[in-house]
């Protein structure tokens, strides 16, 4: 029985004091043409559980699952070995139930592992301090243009061309509460990334500039020479890493002038899922630590001078006055976050060196034997575990076609890029320690087959 414990006259009195004619006004944002006007057609009102389960995986049969076949999809969610024992201390009853560490006394354990996954941050992304994580790197993004406008006090950000669209669409949609100047550059589909472009786009006004790295078409910018002309600007830089594991291979970005770093952690102990949960990694230099959303654990001693763990800084408006708060985020996302700890752990700095190094070969097996392929180029030199080709006709159509030879080949920039008719003949492709000799052949000659 369906439990509905308010009124037509409750709901009448709760409209009344919003000022709302009816329910419908409160999903005016929502364009019509997305709402539905009644049950979904084809949908039965009811049905037993036994008819609910086997039709839900029929529909579950439909998908490709990512480890049956070859698998070469990446632009910010990577498919990386996740080993046997992380799902197992994470699966632990101290930590899959620990929930909010409010109390310190009675929360050590999640503390002193926050405390840890910040330090772990902090090391990978160059930074002197990182928070106790966040929902994921475009929410991450976008708290960190908000943090950059508070310390500087201006309102004008640049997105470079080569930050990820989606983590673009999140910080624009954001923007329009804010009122802040959102400035995107365009992306080119070129070899090396417009730096040029970036640094001519910062002006007096400019509040952040936010720099993929590597980016989304798998460039690697000069992060230095951008941070140069954002400081002399008085301007901040956000670098934005979607692919932590290539921090074994490459500089830290904070170690490269960025003033904050964000990225998406779930390439370490998260796995796929699905698109979801992920993990929200945040770093910054020390002196802007109070304004820094999220959480933060630090490390003290209790009355009897033992070592302890305490939630030092918490910045949201359900701590502190809500005038005074830096962030909205509810909780940071402790399971993902211990997850991508462990397996930080279990790696090591020298094996995490090594896995990026295994990744980049890979990549560049892939790339080598791809390029062979009559009209198919590398855009890129430079690349981590991902990079560039450009086909001969649509890669859109290229990827559904090589999706239903059972490969799935990469994602296409007309996909994440649908406006922009210049860039439909690119494909992405990402590689990691996962891709066998046998998936870049199998890869290889269907893609041969499709463009015959």
């Amino acid at each position: 029985m369906r439990y509905l414990p308010l009124t037509e006259a409750d709901r009448a009195a709760m409209l009344e004091t919003i000022g709302a004619a009816s329910v419908d006004d409160l999903f005016v944002d929502v364009p019509a043409e997305a709402r539905l006007a009644g049950p979904v057609d084809g949908l039965p009102m009811h049905a037993s559980e036994m008819a609910v389960e086997r039709h839900m995986t029929a529909l579950a049969a439909k998908n490709i699952n990512a480890g049956s076949v070859p698998f070469f999809l990446g632009a910010g969610a990577y498919r990386h070995h996740v080993p046997a024992s992380v799902d197992h201390v994470i699966q632990r009853g101290e930590f899959l139930t620990a929930y909010t560490p409010y109390q310190p006394e009675i929360a050590q354990g999640t503390l002193q592992v926050l405390f840890e996954f910040q330090t772990q941050v902090a090391r990978l992304f160059g930074t002197d301090i990182a928070n106790a994580s966040m929902y994921d790197g475009s929410t991450a993004c976008w708290e960190a243009i908000l943090m950059a406008a508070r310390i500087t006090r201006k309102g004008r950000t640049v997105l470079s061309g080569g930050l990820h669209p989606h983590y673009g669409e999140v910080v624009r949609t954001m923007a329009r509460f804010t009122q802040d100047n959102i400035v995107s550059l365009p992306t080119e589909l070129s070899g090396e990334p417009d730096d040029a472009a970036v640094i001519a786009a910062i002006g007096e006004d400019t509040s952040s500039v936010v720099v993929q790295y590597p980016d989304v078409l798998g460039r690697i910018p000069d992060l230095a020479a951008i941070s140069d002309a954002a400081r002399a600007k008085g301007a901040l830089v956000i670098a934005v890493v979607t692919e932590p594991v290539a921090l074994g291979l490459i500089e830290a970005p904070g170690n490269l002038g960025a003033d904050i770093v964000v990225g998406e952690g779930q390439s370490l102990g998260v796995g796929l899922q699905f698109g979801g949960p992920y993990l929200g990694l945040f770093g910054c230099r020390e002196k802007f630590v109070r304004q820094m959303p999220g959480r933060l654990c630090g490390e003290t001693v209790d009355a009897e001078g033992k070592r302890g763990f305490v939630l030092t800084l918490s910045t949201r408006e359900q701590h502190i006055r809500r005038e005074k708060a830096t962030s909205n985020i509810c909780t940071n996302s402790g399971l993902c976050a211990l997850a991508f700890s462990v397996h930080l752990t279990l790696l090591g700095g020298e094996g995490l060196a090594r896995l990026a190094a295994v990744n980049h070969a890979r990549a560049q097996a892939t790339v080598e034997r791809l390029s062979r392929i009559p009209g198919v180029s590398l855009l890129n030199q430079a690349y981590f575990n991902e990079a560039t080709l450009i086909l001969p006709r649509d890669a859109r159509e290229v990827v559904r076609e090589l999706a239903e030879r059972k490969v799935l080949g990469g994602v296409s920039l007309g996909r994440l890029f649908p406006e922009a008719d210049g860039l439909h003949h690119g494909l992405l492709v990402a590689a990691t320690e996962t891709t066998t000799d046998e998936d870049i052949e199998s890869f290889a000659k269907e893609l041969e087959g499709v463009l015959a």
